[in-house]
């Protein structure tokens, strides 16, 4: 009977207003693909978030994973890989780096690589290009990481928060590159200097799980939702209902165009309710924070 693998890997927030390119939290909400060896490359995609029109070669999972494999030295075998997915693309919730974390734990599965924790924080956020969402995924929880100029993720995690997430999820996609597009490429120190330190007080209020600080920070980002308020829809209107209905705070998902909502959990069934109320045209979710990240299950 053959091996099959089944890997499970948490979509994700980032930013979470200031904390820009660098806070992380992984979110449940699951990316799954189950590998089992075969004579050629196949994928079955399940559910409507995954890739239709792709081939294998331009697939992003067998891309990487195949880089991966050879990064170490391996020839990455034929496999069948079945995915389905509760990550829509494009929206801000971490599908490219769950989709990048998968593949890297699919190549040191079938491959017996044996990469350790760090090889994964540090080859999934080279290749993400920055850290926060890759280190969500790979551990859960939250992330507040740096990555070096050699490509060495420094990363401090915090396993679990105790409240929920409300997710607002728009029926449009916004592609990344096009939201960094509207961002300054310069800032004068004051400006800088006031930006910084909402950061500052956002990753304090993180630490010591301080909720309403957290959400008030989460609503103080000066780096980057000031800029790209304008391509998100309903951003001004979701966060003022939000606030009203007893949310801490509210920000952008990553680059957007998904809001997030931090809430205490006392109040989650009737504000979810509320919120699905308010804006139809969005899908709306309740999620927590992940309580663990990447794993891997082997059947024999």
């Amino acid at each position: 009977m053959s091996t099959k693998w089944r890997i499970t890997v948490p979509g994700s927030t980032a930013n979470l207003g200031p904390g820009f390119d660098s806070v992380g939290l992984g979110l449940s909400l699951y990316l799954s693909l189950t590998v089992t060896l075969a004579d050629e490359w196949k994928f079955t995609h399940k559910g409507p978030h995954v890739p239709t029109d792709t081939t294998v070669e331009n697939h992003l999972i067998y891309k990487i994973a195949n880089e991966v494999a050879e990064k170490f030295g391996h020839q990455l075998p034929a496999c069948h890989v079945e995915m389905t997915s509760e990550l829509p693309l494009a929206r801000g919730l971490g599908s490219s780096a769950a989709a990048i974390v998968g593949a890297i734990e699919l190549a040191d599965a079938v491959c017996g690589l044996k990469l350790s924790i760090q090889d994964k924080l540090n080859i999934s956020s080279q290749i993400e290009g920055h850290p926060d969402n890759a280190t969500a995924s790979v551990l859960g929880g939250l992330t507040v990481s740096a990555m070096g100029e050699n490509g060495v993720v420094d990363t401090i995690h915090i396993p679990a928060l105790g409240a929920s997430f409300v997710v607002y999820i728009p029926q449009v996609e916004l592609k990344t590159a096009e939201a960094r597009s509207v961002l300054p490429s310069q800032f004068d120190r004051g400006y800088a200097v006031r930006a910084s330190a909402s950061a500052n007080m956002l990753a304090a209020a993180l630490m010591i799980k301080d909720y309403e600080r957290i959400g008030r920070y989460m609503e103080q980002d000066l780096w980057h939702e000031p800029f790209r308020a304008k391509l998100i829809p309903a951003y001004n209107a979701i966060r003022e209902a939000a606030k009203q209905a007893g949310a801490y705070g509210t920000a952008l998902s990553g680059a957007g165009p998904t809001l997030i909502s931090l809430i205490p959990d006392e109040l989650a069934a009737q504000f979810l309710s509320l919120m699905k109320k308010t804006f139809p045209e969005h899908t709306i979710l309740l999620t927590k924070a992940a309580p663990a990240g990447v794993t891997t299950q082997v059947f024999y």
